[in-house]
């Protein structure tokens, strides 16, 4: 039988509090969400001055990233990359800021944030990520 990490609500609580960190030291208003290795919803936490779509984007690209196990920047790139028809994948959250949590080169659970560009988005996830380890 296998064993598999999961995320506990102490790493859950962890992960947003790191990523709100990061995102404050920023000054970047942002929805943070955590979800299992299933893609379902552990954890919100929606910033101060976040836009009020933030939540559903952040919880939708932990969802496509723990659904995909990988980063959602791999499917954002593909569809750029002109692979149009990835789009009818059951997935809605393919843009960059979704991480996976790995643990032993397995998926314990993902990050999503949304507010700010991309790359700012995946900063605050990878800030929330390492604290795991």
């Amino acid at each position: 039988m296998k064993t598999k990490s999961v995320l506990t609500l102490a790493d859950v609580n962890a992960i947003l509090d790191a990523a709100q960190q990061e995102a404050e030291a920023n000054g970047w208003a942002v929805t943070i969400a955590v979800a299992d290795d299933g893609g379902h919803l552990l954890g919100l936490r929606r910033l101060d001055g976040a836009a009020p779509m933030t939540p559903s984007v952040a919880t939708e690209k932990a969802r496509s990233s723990a659904l995909g196990a990988r980063e959602t920047q791999a499917f954002e790139e593909m569809i750029n990359g002109g692979r149009n028809a990835f789009l009818s994948a059951p997935l809605s959250g393919m843009l960059s800021g979704g991480v996976p949590v790995l643990v032993d080169g397995q998926v314990a659970g993902t990050v999503g944030v949304s507010g700010v560009k991309p790359d700012q988005d995946v900063q605050i996830a990878k800030a929330g990520v390492a604290v795991i380890g």
